[in-house]
């Protein structure tokens, strides 16, 4: 289906971008503006809401009602936008794991994107992995090639792993719970994610479900929402326990950009938010299930 282009200008408003042809610039760009302005969040969820994941009413939403999602709305809507201003893209079917390293089990839990038909130097093949649905982890592209990169305070590593589970596979060197991300080279068949779509967004073992969490990710480090912990990661490094309502509702529209969100879901997504957090705090601050996405 064909996207309006007032839907693409309006993106790109919300981005702080113009239109330009593709190039390895403009990708980076547009990258980075990405996640540093639309948040990777699961307030939808806590307030009860049922998001498809299809990519066009993913893109729509992120261009005209400033919301977020998770990987499957950013991925699915980024992709959608860079083929409407002509790169070429491809999704692959992924999963995120904790430190054990990845399973097959883990895999279709998240969406992955490449970009082709962008050579430089230092990538002559051309294609980039792209991923804006990693939370706090990924600022820039990643050239698809093997080896050691930094982004800020993250060290990762990629790797080419054939035979293995997926045939690559990204590593959070040094990270917390989240371990890394394998993925297919295949590209991902139609409907690939709509069963763990719907397990992560409803079922009550999910962590999305259990918790709310709300990143983005800046050049010299990311903000993290988990419960009511803000946590800033990266430079200026530090954390403090949200106690008002206020006080969340002004880190989620300055902070992170999200809004607006109306009056009468307010009380309600307080309630479930502080509850949810006691009952963590309670438990000892378990880390999320890495079965579930990132």
């Amino acid at each position: 289906m064909e996207v309006a282009s007032s839907l693409v200008s309006a993106y790109l408003g919300r981005l702080g971008l113009e239109a330009e042809p593709p190039s390895v610039d403009a990708l980076f760009r547009i990258h980075r503006a990405q996640v540093d302005k639309v948040a990777y969040e699961s307030l939808w969820i806590q307030m009860g809401e049922r998001w498809p994941i299809d990519a066009g009413s993913s893109l729509a939403r992120i261009a005209t009602q400033r919301r977020g999602g998770y990987c499957f709305h950013l991925n699915g809507a980024l992709g959608r936008l860079l083929v409407e201003l002509g790169y070429s893209v491809r999704r692959h079917v992924g999963g995120v794991h904790g430190p054990n390293g990845p399973s097959e089990a883990e895999m279709t839990n998240h969406l992955v994107l490449t970009v082709a038909g962008l050579p430089t130097d230092a990538n002559p093949g051309g294609t980039w992995y792209v991923d804006a649905g990693l939370g706090y982890l990924l600022y820039e592209p990643l050239p698809l090639v093997s080896g050691s990169y930094r982004q800020g305070p993250f060290r990762l590593a990629l790797e080419q792993t054939p035979g293995d589970v997926g045939d690559w596979h990204l590593v959070n060197i040094g990270g917390d719970a989240f371990g890394g991300m394998a993925w297919r080279s295949a590209d991902a068949a139609p409907g690939a994610f709509d069963a763990r779509h719907r397990l992560l967004s409803t079922s009550p073992d999910s962590p999305f479900v259990k918790l709310l969490t709300v990143q983005r990710r800046d050049e010299a480090g990311a903000d993290v929402l988990r419960g009511l912990v803000l946590l800033r990661l990266g430079e200026g490094a530090g954390e403090r326990v949200i106690t008002l309502p206020s006080e969340l509702f002004d880190a989620l529209a300055d902070l992170f950009g999200v809004g607006p969100i109306a009056a009468p879901a307010r009380s309600r997504l307080w309630g479930r938010v502080s509850a949810a957090h006691e009952a963590w705090e309670a438990a000892g601050r378990p880390n999320p299930s890495t079965g579930y996405g990132s």
